[in-house]
Parts: structure tokens; C-alpha cells; sequence
């Protein structure tokens, strides 16, 4: 059975921002459908049984969840490495020692643009900048570690040096870069805001050559094709990709959905990622364990030979294996070849020649 790496679990959709590219379609209250704390800590137990990935809690805005302490204490005491996810608005003082008390190690803070108009424009509330950034100085004051998400899309492709340099300055230990998905909120700004595949290779080649100064972990996420840029960017300078050349990236690979990842939605349903909504089972009425080991979605993506188009023939597939959130969003086929994606592998141009 493949190892579960990573569980992102959406506690709650209720969300104090409007952000214009929202895979939860961010609600004003709270859904009486959430999971309670005895199912929560019913769903902690399971997943302890047979794995030890990192649990992420995120919503909508997770500390809108009155027991998100209970919740993430039980889960770090059951020896869970447990992360949360907020836009930091919310983040005061006592939140942020409450949020260390209750045994989080990580939390990754959204920030979306190098200043506050861009950030303020793309989350739907103005002075959200100020806060976030206030938020996250608060958390790491109260002794966590402190990570930066940005969703990268047309409107901030032009400051994602100078967000970085914002990482570094304000002591983040990460700075994930979220290319865009189209899916939420975000199938409606898709035409608008994805950057074309060009710009996509671009930024990858840029964060790689960021990467190799070591002195702040940079991931790229919902990206595939960095593992393929890594490679061809190693062989290119004669190095081969090990943990001491490449760090942590060198030990996975590009899509893990549904392969070393998985998602829990508020009401309990179980998806490969966040941002593919084909559901692979419900944690309300079979346990996460069974669900990991035994969903047809989930063997689907297990096994790169099943992947189409372009995709299916590539070969780096093995390494990244294409969004296939963005396969599902264009075609309908979580399965089908990535939209996004500039390269074209020998096969491909061989065929094409003929």
C-alpha cells in the first residue's frame, strides 16, 4: 500500500475573506454538516492506526472551529506532526499560544502579493495584508515555525522575487509557491488568471535556481512540472539528484495525489486532493484506512501507465505526472494529459515527425 504522506483536512468552509481564487467557495457561517469533535478524533485514532503523515487542519479559516485546539492537541498527542492553515487575520496573541499549546509545529500563512494592494485586491479585504503579516509575527514570537503560501497567477507573476525577499525578511522557514487550479471560485478567474504554460516553465526554472541557495525551504506545489525542470536542470550541470544535492525534493515526486496525499472535506467525504473534487469515499461511513487502501480512485492514480495524452507517454512521468486537478478542470479525465504544461516529451515529436 502506498505510504499516506500528507492529509489536508478542511475542519470548516466559513471563511472572514472573499479570495477570487477559493477551492472551498469560502462560506459567511458554519455548515451543520461538519464533522463534530468525537468524529474528528474518531478519524485522528483511524489514521494513526495506519500511517504517520503530516496532518494539515485547514478550512475556509480553521480557527473559526471553536475546538481547532482540541482537535490539533488530540492529533499531536496521538504522535501526529500537525500543521495549520490560516490567512492569518484572525491570529492574536492568545491565539497564537494556544495554537503552540496544542503541540501544531508548522503554520503556513497566505500571502498573496508582495504588498498590500496586491494581496488586499486578491483576498477580498482590505488590510488583510497588515494582519497576516502581524499574525505570522505573533505565531513565530509564540516559538512556531512560520510558512509562506502564495498562489502564483497572472496578478502577482510579476512580484514573486520580492515575495520571497518578504519570506526571508519576515523569518518565514518556507515559502510554498501554489500555482493556480481551476476549481472553487477559481474556475470563474481561469481565463483570466492562469498564467500560460510559457510563463509556468519560467517560474519553475526561477525557484529552482532560488532553491539552490539552501537558506529557506522552497516547495513547489499543485507544480508537477518542477520535478521535471529539477532533473533536466541537474543532468545539465552533471549533478545526479540525491537528498544531499536536492533536499526533500529529491525524495518525492510532482502529483501525489491520491498516490502520498489525501483530503477530508468538512462533511467527511475523501478526495485525492483539494483541488480534485472526485470523491473516493466518506469517512462517515467506511474509516480512512479502508478508504487509503481499497478506493478504485485512488489505485487510478497509482500507477503512472494509466495517464493519457501526452502525459502518458512523457518521460518524466514517473517524476511528475502532471496536475491532474488541471486535467479534470479542462477535460472531465483526472486522468487526461496536463493543460498547462510546455513540454513535449521525445515520443510525442517522434509521432509528430512520422
Amino acid at each position: 500500500m502506498n505510504k499516506l504522506r500528507l492529509v489536508f483536512w478542511e475542519l470548516t468552509a466559513r471563511c472572514n475573506l472573499s479570495c477570487i481564487h477559493c477551492r472551498a467557495s469560502a462560506q459567511e457561517e458554519r455548515s451543520p454538516r461538519e464533522l463534530s469533535t468525537a468524529e474528528a478524533r474518531t478519524v485522528i485514532d483511524d489514521l494513526v492506526s495506519f500511517a504517520n503523515p503530516i496532518l494539515i487542519l485547514t478550512g475556509g479559516e480553521p480557527l473559526y472551529r471553536p475546538d481547532i485546539y482540541e482537535i490539533a492537541a488530540h492529533a499531536s498527542g496521538r504522535g501526529l506532526r500537525v500543521a495549520l492553515a490560516t490567512n492569518g487575520t484572525m491570529v492574536e496573541e492568545e491565539t497564537a499560544r494556544k495554537v503552540a499549546a496544542a503541540g501544531v509545529r508548522r503554520v503556513s500563512i497566505s500571502i498573496d502579493g508582495a504588498n498590500e494592494a496586491t494581496h488586499d485586491r486578491f483576498r477580498g479585504l482590505p488590510g488583510s495584508f497588515r494582519q497576516a503579516l502581524a499574525g505570522a509575527e505573533r505565531l513565530r514570537r509564540a516559538g512556531l515555525e512560520v510558512q509562506f503560501n502564495t498562489t502564483i497567477a497572472r496578478h502577482n507573476l510579476g512580484e514573486v522575487r520580492e515575495i520571497l525577499a518578504l519570506a526571508r525578511e519576515r523569518g518565514a522557514v518556507a515559502l510554498h509557491i501554489f500555482m493556480l487550479v481551476p476549481v472553487g471560485c477559481g474556475v470563474q478567474i481561469a481565463e483570466e488568471q492562469m498564467i500560460p504554460a510559457r510563463d509556468y516553465e519560467r517560474v519553475l526554472h526561477w525557484f529552482y535556481d532560488e532553491s539552490r541557495a539552501g537558506d529557506i525551504e522552497l516547495k513547489a506545489t499543485c507544480a508537477p512540472h518542477y520535478f521535471r525542470i529539477m532533473r533536466q536542470r541537474a543532468r545539465a550541470e552533471g549533478v545526479e539528484v540525491t537528498p544531499q544535492t536536492h533536499g526533500m525534493a529529491a525524495m518525492t515526486k510532482g502529483c501525489l495525489a491520491g498516490s502520498g496525499v489525501c483530503f477530508i472535506s468538512r462533511e467527511g467525504k475523501v478526495q485525492p486532493c483539494g483541488y480534485l473534487p472526485v470523491e473516493a469515499g466518506d469517512v462517515r461511513r467506511e474509516p480512512l484506512s479502508d478508504i487509503w487502501a481499497g478506493s478504485p480512485v485512488f489505485a487510478s492514480l497509482r500507477e503512472p501507465i494509466h495517464l493519457g495524452g501526452k502525459c502518458g507517454s512523457c518521460d518524466y512521468r514517473v517524476w511528475c505526472e502532471g496536475c491532474r486537478a488541471r486535467a479534470f478542470a479542462a477535460t472531465g479525465d483526472y486522468l487526461a494529459e496536463e493543460p498547462y504544461c510546455a513540454y513535449v516529451p521525445p515520443a510525442c515529436r517522434q509521432a509528430a515527425n512520422r
